[in-house]
């Protein structure tokens, strides 16, 4: 667990050093303010999880509080990191990934036609959807309190990949969905009940033209179209929440149905739910490799030592 640990406070200090030095150099406007109650949060929570695992050794209480510490900062900083990469970002792919939705039989337009004949279940939709970010601080609180500490930080080690994995393409191939290709007619727009709309279609392409601006954490919005993260999030989610069997199956359910609402709800393409999932099942598997090469190492370094001991 020391590994994990380790990796991901290097992963988040990359992130905020990167943050710093490129906000610097390249004159951005931040807020920072917000950004530095977030810092004194974080570091809130680290202090507390270091004295429930020094001072009063309590491994459910540590594991909790590092891994909020850890998605308070690194959501904030990885954010961060995703608008300056506006900056750099290479051409629009999502006129593509619409022809490959429509080569395997999906066309946006006529699934939230279909929708809008629906009410209810476009509220159920967009409930589930909306769902994801709080579910991920429910992981965290759930495994630790069931003493889970070790999949707390696998899961959040699945968490940080899958971030990097999908803001990387993103940058290169940068999208941001279905609805920056499509333009939903009025009337049809009117009878949806949507997370995301045209408009904050509209707040990307914009953004993407002429940069981001103000960044403020308190109005980021995710960027990223293909691979979604939404839909890795909700993947990873419901894997590490098996262990506890009797929020695992509702979670399950909500997050299968979050799968099915992302291009109705994110607005995303067909191709970026899959794209999104498979990068899940990517990250987790890294982030179980991590743990079990960590746990590994800690089993055979003292028997090294005994051998070298026993030979002398």
């Amino acid at each position: 667990m020391i590994f994990v640990q380790r990796l991901l406070v290097a992963i988040v200090g990359a992130t905020v050093l990167v943050d710093v030095a490129w906000a610097d150099f390249g004159r951005f406007d931040l807020d920072k303010q917000s950004y530095l109650a977030l810092a004194a949060l974080t570091l809130s929570l680290v202090a507390g999880g270091a004295f429930y695992s020094r001072m009063r050794p309590d491994p459910r209480l540590s594991a909790m509080l590092f891994g909020c510490a850890f998605l308070v900062c690194f959501s904030a900083s990885f954010s961060l990191l995703n608008y300056l990469l506006l900056t750099i970002a290479g051409h629009r792919i999502d006129t593509a990934l619409a022809a490959v939705d429509r080569a395997i039989g999906f066309y946006w337009p006529a699934t939230m036609a279909a929708m809008a004949d629906h009410p209810l279940l476009d509220s159920i939709f967009r409930i589930c959807y909306l769902s994801v970010l709080p579910q991920v601080a429910l992981l965290i609180v759930v495994l630790s309190g069931n003493s889970h500490e070790q999949r707390v930080y696998e899961a959040c080690l699945a968490i940080a990949l899958a971030a990097i994995v999908t803001v990387v393409f993103w940058t290169i191939f940068p999208s941001f969905g279905a609805f920056a290709v499509y333009e939903l007619p009025t009337s049809l727009a009117r009878r949806l009940d949507l997370a995301l709309d045209g408009r904050y279609a509209h707040e990307l392409l914009g953004l993407i033209a002429s940069g981001p601006g103000f960044i403020s954490p308190r109005s980021a919005r995710g960027l990223v179209g293909f691979p979604s993260y939404h839909a890795a999030l909700a993947v990873i989610v419901a894997w590490h929440m098996r262990p506890v069997k009797v929020v695992f199956w509702p979670v399950a359910a909500v997050d299968a149905i979050v799968l099915v609402a992302t291009p109705i709800q994110g607005g995303h393409h067909l191709v970026d739910v899959i794209a999104g999932s498979g990068v899940a099942v990517l990250a987790i598997a890294a982030a179980k490799w991590a743990s079990s090469v960590a746990s590994a190492a800690k089993i055979v370094a003292p028997l090294l030592v005994t051998g070298r001991t026993t030979e002398g």
